[in-house]
């Protein structure tokens, strides 16, 4: 018989993967696209590992950086189909009780929380190919939003210990 209860360890993995994805659509989209500060390659020529410049102020550097953009894009949805498919696979009854559970959102802001760590430490220090905002307080940015990350960590996984399992059978009681 199928179990009637959905525990953390059943979502920590789809639920992070999820989280992955939402983070890196929340800073394509926002960061990128509706602000501007930067884009994937907006440091380029200056960064780490001497990629050559492509900057966003032309129409060639502007080309190539929303083409590594839209790649960017289309890692972060597939991070969300497959932390979606994962919970559909794992879940099969009484989906709305997991969609409230502060099981899942918890470990999905774990998931972003990770996703801004190691996005962060990767291209903005690391390689250097784009910082959070450039300028002379780039590094400031940088460090802000690892510390966003951190918090987002600490406070997904503060509110997925204080959540209960989920009682996928409890509506028919």
């Amino acid at each position: 018989m199928a179990s009637t209860t959905i525990d953390g360890a059943d979502i920590r993995l789809p639920a992070t993967i999820l989280g992955v994805g939402l983070g890196g659509f929340v800073d394509g989209i926002v960061l990128h696209q509706v602000l501007q500060w930067h884009h994937m390659l907006s440091s380029t020529g200056s960064d780490n590992i001497g990629i050559r410049a492509y900057p966003v102020d032309t129409v060639p550097g502007l080309q190539m950086n929303t083409l590594w953009d839209g790649l960017f894009h289309v890692v972060t949805w597939v991070a969300v189909l497959t932390g979606l498919a994962l919970l559909y696979a794992r879940v099969t009854r009484s989906r709305g009780r997991l969609w409230r559970s502060g099981l899942l959102w918890g470990w999905a802001l774990v998931g972003w929380g990770l996703f801004n760590l190691v996005e962060g430490v990767i291209d903005h220090h690391l390689l250097g190919i784009h910082h959070v905002h450039g300028g002379p307080h780039q590094t400031a940015w940088d460090v802000g939003f690892l510390l966003l990350g951190a918090a987002l960590v600490a406070l997904g996984w503060t509110i997925r210990r204080g959540a209960t399992t989920v009682d996928t059978c409890a509506e028919r009681r």
